[in-house]
């Protein structure tokens, strides 16, 4: 049992911000190891350094140089670094970059190698890596470029799933963007994240409108009626349930958002504000439409509440067990789609009763 327990790899994001802090409070339960084991890439130092400064004196870390030498039972440490660390709470450093940029290097490498099963990436600043050899808006587009697909962002938890057809994009730049083969891709990528990682059989998805109202019948824009709604159409006619769009001002109301399983908004701040809201501080990014599993805690690096010893780590737990579930759904769904491979006769023709997904092109 100990030795088939998921490796969940974790990055330390920013350590000026609130990163390290949530990793230690989500991990400061002993019990919690009983169900997953941490490998963490940075550093003992940083990680003792910062445990000190939030009194929690009583956690321990088992340091190794990778991630195959991790022990279960233990909150392992992958030593990246030697020296000490400079750390300048709520501020923005070339160090405090360089070490963020490290551990997301060495997590994705290990997770590509097989060595951790799925990865949880503590918050960073978009900015702040930039000065590194980070040259992305978002971890989104990060890790699409590393891991090779189509990312696709999907907020979620319990109740709400909102994906982006846009991430982190100046507003101008959105429509530019949008057309109807871009958002055939991506509701079909959403509907069979939901299939495969959420073990919903037959999603139903909304897909908001870009302009106000909708577009209000073409009178404030016509993308509705020019890229949206055929997408939505060809979609449902290859047996996606899909509908809209719909107009993201009355949307969110209890009685409409939850009638759906998923639902796809255009851009960042359409999407963002209503999750947020909806959720508090217990959303996970997860990033979907790749082969490898990664999430994240809703929130970001919060350099005005770093090192005050306020943050709570309930975000980032979600995101550690949100991974597990996937990784568990989307091997269960891997196994039983394997075991449907098999060749029926019917009246002399060999027919595959491996059928299209939802939505994939026949």
């Amino acid at each position: 049992m100990k030795n088939n327990r998921i490796k969940v790899g974790i990055s330390v994001g920013d350590p000026n911000g609130i990163g390290v802090e949530v990793i230690l409070k989500a991990l400061q339960n002993k019990e919690i190891l009983d169900f997953f084991t941490p490998v963490i890439f940075g550093s003992t130092k940083l990680m003792s350094y910062q445990k000190n400064i939030f009194g929690l004196n009583s956690m321990h870390f088992q340091g190794i140089f990778k991630p195959e030498e991790a022990i279960h039972g233990k909150i392992n440490v992958v030593n990246l670094w030697k020296e000490n660390v400079t750390i300048e709470f709520g501020q923005p450093t070339a160090e405090g970059a360089q070490m963020a940029q490290s551990s997301l290097n060495a997590a994705l490498e290990s997770l590509q190698k097989g060595s951790i099963d799925v990865l949880v990436t503590a918050p960073i600043n978009k900015e702040v890596m930039q000065m590194e050899e980070y040259k992305f808006p978002g971890h989104t587009e990060f890790l699409s470029d590393a891991l090779g697909g189509k990312a696709l962002m999907l907020l979620e938890n319990e109740n709400l799933r909102i994906a982006l057809a846009t991430h982190d994009l100046p507003l101008s730049e959105v429509a530019p963007k949008l057309n109807k083969e871009v958002l055939k891709k991506q509701i079909k990528s959403l509907n069979t994240t939901l299939v495969q990682d959420f073990c919903i059989e037959r999603p139903k998805i909304a897909v908001l409108g870009l302009n106000p109202h909708a577009g209000d019948n073409g009178l404030l824009g016509k993308e509705e009626i020019t890229i949206i709604q055929p997408a939505i159409k060809e979609s449902f006619d290859r047996g996606i349930l899909a509908f809209g769009p719909y107009s993201a001002d009355s949307f969110f109301s209890e009685v409409q958002y939850t009638a759906f399983d998923a639902i796809l908004a255009m851009y960042h701040d359409q999407g963002i504000i209503p999750f947020n809201t909806i959720t508090a501080e217990y959303g996970v990014k997860f990033t979907s439409g790749l082969s490898f599993i990664r999430t994240a805690p809703s929130h970001g690096a919060e350099y005005s509440i770093a090192g005050q010893n306020v943050a709570q780590p309930k975000s980032f737990e979600q995101a550690i067990f949100e991974a597990i579930s996937i990784y568990k759904n989307r091997k269960e769904y891997i196994k039983l789609k394997a075991n449907a491979l098999q060749k029926t006769k019917i009246e002399g023709i060999d027919i595959d009763e491996d059928l299209p997904l939802d939505g994939e092109e026949i």
